[in-house]
């Protein structure tokens, strides 16, 4: 999960032409949300805006950071401030959040456009994600349930698997550089490593072991 930055995108006209209780989700027609995905893809790339995951890859769906369903947030159906893309796979992000998270409350999740995840979350080389020391009690308790919620942080399986691979080919780059360049140097060749590897995938976890392995 990293910062998204909403403002840099406008919001999709056809978003005004649905309004709750008039309509649900199943009235928005194939070509709004054609007109969706395209302004989620210039906020996110084609990335899965929790895991980081390739959407090409995994799936995709249109995501309600607080759940529409009755007894939920239905009022926020159509409100861009609400939607992200999300890969499609059942055991993370989106759909693991709305079908197997249990109870949570939606206030005590990092929301990328509000928060920086940065903040919140380390990434390790293993493909593993640590909580941030030094937090609050409050934010501390924010970041543990935000991976529990979107199942970010698995022991095992394929989301740590696919964290781990997207870094490896940069471990060797550190190691090497460790010992035999300045500080000033490695800053300036990783920041030309980290300007490539942009869009990548796990971008987050690449950065992270780049610049705080």
């Amino acid at each position: 999960m990293h910062w998204l930055d909403r403002n840099n995108v406008t919001a999709p006209a056809c978003l005004v032409a649905y309004q709750y209780p008039g309509h649900t989700w199943e009235d928005v027609s194939g070509e709004s949300k054609i007109e969706i995905r395209t302004r989620l893809e210039e906020m996110q790339g084609r990335r899965c805006a929790y895991c980081e995951g390739p959407l090409d890859l995994l799936g995709q769906h249109i995501e309600h950071f607080r759940r529409k369903g009755n007894g939920h947030f239905p009022q926020l159906t159509f409100t861009w401030t609400n939607l992200y893309w999300s890969c499609d796979r059942a055991d993370s992000c989106g759909h693991y959040k709305d079908r197997d998270a249990g109870a949570y409350d939606p206030d005590d999740l990092v929301d990328p456009c509000v928060d920086d995840p940065d903040q919140f979350f380390h990434f390790r080389s293993d493909g593993t994600i640590n909580v941030r020391n030094g937090l609050s009690n409050d934010n501390r308790h924010r970041a543990e349930e935000t991976l529990r919620v979107f199942n970010l942080n698995p022991l095992w399986g394929r989301l740590r698997n696919m964290r781990k691979a997207a870094v490896t080919p940069y471990l060797s780059m550190v190691d090497g550089a460790a010992g035999e360049f300045s500080p000033q140097e490695l800053q300036e060749y990783f920041s030309d490593e980290l300007a490539v590897a942009v869009a990548s995938p796990f971008f987050t976890a690449i950065r992270h072991v780049l610049t705080e392995p």
